[in-house]
């Protein structure tokens, strides 16, 4: 007996004797013990595995296509394996034909297409296909608009007319576009604080330039879309010329397509052409594109390059390569910078398919101090797949989990109408989904080489690391050459590292003690705690005192003393975090900060320590900001821009706090005409909501993204 199942014996066995000895059976489990299990047993046992036999082509069943009279391709799946029928309608539909300056509007279209369609409202739909235990859903991508649905296969004509509804009759309301702007907007502060979001704006941005799939929202294109442009953009793209309709599961052929010619035979138009573009930049050299994130403990490196159409045929090859290089966590990536290395929870590479131009990445995050070790690894390890013979046994392992993995992405009826829309809209051959299996493993070693030579190219790469400059842009350039951007992706030198003083003009003739209180609450509804605040004079100068829970999580005291000029002079912070005590005491002195103790983070209490921090005139502590919001000079579209002491890390971060319009906030304390005021800049984004007449009290705030909210008690 080996591996695995003379472990699992073993094991068995083991507790088996402890459970005769316990009996007080000590005799019988030590002549158990003496037996000669091992040697009969592992006579009966091959000690090698055996050959993999021949690969089969794909079971699918057959697939059924038409074209209905108005352009439309019907691609039918009959498989009665599930009682359930999946629906996908695509058109080429996604961000690459936005309009100029209006990125965003495919993402909106398809976010609002569910949201109100035909004679029903989005609460409507909601109910109809939930009530069927079915699903209703719209995306888009970069090159496609695709909208879903998936029932159990006795409501498939209830599918086909929510369907319809959804993509061709949508009714856009005016209410459900502003909550989806707002959403928007918040998802995007949010992604702006995430260092894996923000690394990949910044390669799209980087590798395809102008070119639309190198966009990405921004406040400001999110602001501009109109509903004429949503409906605009839905009446170009969504036409039946260039639309696919894929429908998989229980469902006789011809039914399908009599179902499909009675919902969509009438749909009529042509889809607009496809918008000029730029070509995406061409490297000659590796060149390193810096985000700098003030504090960052950790770096995200994002390293690739363009590659090719996804109908090129050196997809199969390249797809193997990428396998063995960080295609799994027994791929060399993850085994060297994480196994060997201890870099790295988890370090991959992938290679994106578009309709035009595709992509290949890899990707790590390591520790800030290891960065350049990390990268210059990175490199030599996409160097070598590409120029040196890959060993047999790890390539042929690599076709088998290519191959070995696809009939599982099939199984259902939602993954085989998945698949074969991808293949359709991509452009690939009419069997590809049939025979995608045989032709991975066809691929030789000397193919797969080429193909990584000519698809991943260390040499002429685009590489973005998203971390703390001050301490990454002397190792990175000496690398390979170093340009840095701000996370908002303006441009950055040098000096530009150095936090600059910011004075803040506040109303502090307006200042006076307050006594605030908050109740929190989970989803706007259940209320999970509170906080109570107090601001009083002492010493010539401020007291600011906060105490908050929320539920059993957290329970926090905070006590911080500034001078009349807002100088800061100290902080302690006390409390419990998941039962675990932690103290944060921060001391002010000659323009700098000094702190210690433990403090509250996503894996727990951690440890912190940090002494003569720099820091620049006019710049807050963190727990103060709360307190002084009222004194801040409120108006319609005013900003303002912030240093912070972030006192639980050490480090200064520069925050904005824009009004971005006035709302409407009913509080305990009342209904309030507010400043809806969005802070961004630091790893933790939120919006406050001011009241707008001029004692500018905080109303109601809450962090970006979550489903808590502190709303004014008193």
């Amino acid at each position: 007996m080996s591996g695995p199942l003379q472990s699992r014996s073993a094991r068995r066995i083991s507790r088996a004797l402890r459970a005769l000895s316990a009996l007080g059976l000590g005799a019988v489990a030590a002549t158990i013990a003496a037996a000669p299990f091992a040697s009969p047993l592992a006579a009966q046992y091959p000690t090698t595995p055996p050959a993999p036999m021949p690969l089969e082509p794909g079971r699918f069943p057959p697939f059924a296509e038409t074209v209905l009279a108005n352009g439309l391709r019907v691609v039918v799946v009959a498989n009665t394996k599930q009682p359930v029928v999946s629906m996908s309608l695509s058109v080429p539909g996604g961000s690459f034909y936005e309009p100029f300056g209006k990125t965003g509007t495919a993402e909106f279209v398809a976010g609002l297409l569910t949201k109100g369609a035909g004679s029903r409202s989005a609460e409507q739909i909601a109910a109809t296909i939930e009530g069927v235990g079915g699903s209703l859903s719209a995306s888009a991508g970069p090159d496609f608009l695709s909208v879903n649905a998936a029932v159990l296969s006795n409501d498939v004509r209830l599918a086909f007319d929510l369907l319809a509804d959804a993509a061709l009759r949508p009714t856009f309301p005016n209410d459900e576009v502003e909550l989806y702007r707002q959403q928007s907007l918040s998802a995007l502060a949010l992604a702006k604080s995430q260092p894996d979001a923000i690394a990949r704006r910044a390669f799209a941005k980087g590798l395809f330039g102008d070119h639309p799939y190198g966009r990405s929202p921004e406040e400001n294109t999110l602001k501009a879309i109109t509903r004429d442009d949503l409906v605009a953009f839905h009446q170009a793209r969504m036409r039946p010329n260039q639309a696919l309709l894929v429908i998989a599961g229980a469902i006789d052929t011809t039914e399908a397509r009599v179902m499909a010619e009675q919902t969509f035979g009438t749909w009529a138009g042509v889809a607009s052409g496809s918008p000029a573009t730029r070509p995406a930049p061409q490297r000659a050299r590796t060149e390193i594109l810096l985000v700098h994130r003030p504090g960052s403990v950790q770096s995200n490196i994002v390293v690739g390059n363009t590659t090719w159409m996804a109908t090129d045929t050196r997809g199969y090859a390249l797809s193997v390569a990428n396998q063995v290089l960080g295609g799994a966590s027994d791929s060399r990536l993850f085994r060297i910078l994480r196994e060997e290395k201890g870099w790295t929870y988890g370090a991959y590479s992938g290679v994106t398919r578009r309709r035009g131009l595709g992509s290949f990445s890899a990707t790590a995050e390591v520790r800030t101090e290891v960065t350049d070790s990390a990268l210059v690894e990175l490199l030599a390890q996409l160097r070598s797949v590409g120029t040196t013979p890959i060993p047999a046994e790890e390539f042929e392992r690599a076709k088998l989990t290519l191959t070995g993995r696809f009939p599982l992405q099939t199984e259902t009826a939602d993954a085989v109408a998945a698949q074969v829309a991808t293949a359709r809209l991509l452009g690939l051959a009419t069997d590809y989904v049939q025979t995608y299996r045989q032709r991975v493993a066809a691929v030789t070693a000397e193919q797969a080489l080429a193909a990584a030579r000519q698809g991943i190219r260390a040499d002429a790469a685009l590489v973005v690391v998203v971390g703390d400059a001050t301490k990454l842009a002397d190792k990175l350039s000496a690398i390979a050459p170093l340009s840095m951007v701000t996370v908002d992706g303006a441009p950055m030198k040098t000096d530009d590292l150095t936090v600059k003083e910011l004075t803040l003009d506040l109303d502090l003739a307006a200042m006076k003690p307050a006594a605030d209180s908050f109740s929190v609450m989970f989803n706007g509804t259940v209320p999970v705690g509170f906080q109570t605040a107090s601001l009083t004079q002492a010493d010539g100068g401020w007291v600011y005192r906060e105490r908050s829970q929320l539920a059993t999580v957290i329970q926090q005291e905070t006590v911080a003393r500034f001078g009349a000029d807002l100088s800061m002079r100290d902080t302690r912070q006390t409390g419990k975090f998941n039962g675990q005590d932690f103290a944060l005491s921060i001391t002010y002195a000659s323009g700098k900060a000094s702190g210690s103790g433990k403090t509250p983070g996503p894996q727990g209490v951690k440890d912190v320590s940090y002494s003569d921090v720099a820091v620049p005139v006019g710049a807050l502590d963190d727990n103060v900001l709360q307190a002084l919001l009222p004194y801040f000079k409120w108006a319609p579209g005013a900003k303002f821009t912030v240093n912070l002491v972030a006192t639980g890390r050490g480090v200064i971060e520069t925050r904005s706090l824009q009004v971005m319009g006035t709302e409407s906030v009913t509080a305990p304390i009342g209904t309030v005409e507010t400043y809806r005021v969005a802070m961004t800049g630091g790893e933790a984004p939120g919006t406050y909501w001011i009241e707008v007449a001029p004692a500018h009290r905080v109303i109601k705030f809450g962090p970006t993204g979550q489903p808590v909210e502190f709303l004014r008690a008193k």
